[in-house]
């Protein structure tokens, strides 16, 4: 196979804003793959370097280190491909560009969406939250608009001003999360939750960091809390240390490491959803296929391609769902929205 590799420099609407850093242009690899029979497969390769401290320029050079296996190889079967290039590339984020890239090119030579070749029978649309990351009570009372549920980015300061807001434009129906994103210490996260639970709060993703922490904030709260940067540590899925386990197809190495991450997590007690890293269509098409698969305990972070500025949203959400492609591969009309 032939691979090709393009940067993506995709502008935000506004700065995305968390805990511990910003990010007002989103880097994407958009990865090719071209079998000898002229069939095309496309990835997605999206580290984000304030975030999980991968740079593209890193992602690229494990992306080339798998060129010569790829040469080797028509694309099949995906699996033991996979496993070679882990091997060489060993950056998830790498992997995760190959592995979309691979099931696309696999789905497009079958005809099939590539939920199909995953083994699910006609996916309901996936249940997903909005993402309210606005560092002011206006702003995040606007983003939270048409969606069930929410997830609040927390550790910006006034917090709790944000929340009221949120609940108060949303009612009482809306399920509100939050996300700090490791922003706290254990002595600061149980303060500070002990303080915003009366606004009404599903969950808390990653309120501290590390899988210590993590443990023992969960027997200072009642506020269920999920890991999402700690699910990448060593030994986090299989041995149960929260409620819930937040997993993403960049940090998992593709769809095939994301449904695999699952199992492990759910073996341990986890319960499991799945989420962006602002990641492009691609990623999000492929997170939705994989959904289909996994059939998530709680609504998924996936409806982020709003955030974008000139580039249409080709994965919309409605009524809180977002429908999984049915075209062959992981879905149409995603392939321009990179151009």
């Amino acid at each position: 196979m032939k691979l090709s590799i393009d940067l993506v420099e995709a502008n935000l609407r506004a700065p995305f804003v968390w805990g511990s850093g910003s990010v007002s242009v989103r880097e994407l690899l958009l990865v090719r793959l071209e079998g000898a029979d002229g069939q095309v497969g496309l990835g997605e390769a999206a580290p984000l370097e304030p975030y999980d401290g991968v740079s593209t320029a890193d992602v690229r050079a494990a992306l080339e280190d798998c060129r010569g296996l790829l040469a080797g190889s028509d694309g099949e079967p995906v699996g033991a491909l996979l496993a070679d290039c882990a091997a060489v590339a060993v950056l998830p984020q790498a992997l995760a560009g190959l592995d979309l890239a691979l099931w696309d090119l696999a789905g497009r030579r079958a005809g099939e969406p590539v939920w199909r070749l995953l083994g699910s029978a006609a996916p309901p649309a996936i249940e997903v939250n909005g993402t309210v990351s606005a560092p002011d009570r206006a702003g995040a009372a606007r983003d939270a608009a048409g969606f069930t549920c929410v997830k609040v980015k927390v550790g910006l300061g006034d917090d709790a001003g944000r929340l009221a807001a949120v609940r108060a434009v949303a009612g009482v129906e809306m399920a509100i999360r939050l996300d700090a994103n490791g922003a706290w210490s254990v002595p600061e996260a149980e303060a500070t939750l002990r303080v915003l639970q009366p606004v009404g709060i599903e969950l808390c993703e990653e309120p501290v960091s590390g899988l210590d922490a993590i443990r023992e904030l969960s027997t200072l709260t009642a506020i269920p809390i999920a890991i999402d940067e700690t699910a990448a540590h060593p030994g986090a899925l299989d041995r149960r240390a929260c409620d819930l386990a937040c997993l993403k197809i960049v940090r998992c190495g593709g769809i095939s490491g994301v449904i695999e991450a699952a199992r492990r997590a759910r073996a341990a007690g986890y319960e499991v959803y799945l989420a962006s890293t602002l990641d492009g269509p691609i990623g999000i098409a492929a997170a939705l296929h994989a959904a289909a698969a996994i059939r998530p305990d709680r609504r998924c972070g996936l409806a982020t391609l709003g955030v974008f500025a000139g580039r249409a949203d080709v994965l919309p959400a409605s009524q809180g769902q977002i429908p999984v492609p049915t075209g062959p591969g992981l879905g149409e009309a995603l392939r321009s929205w990179y151009e």
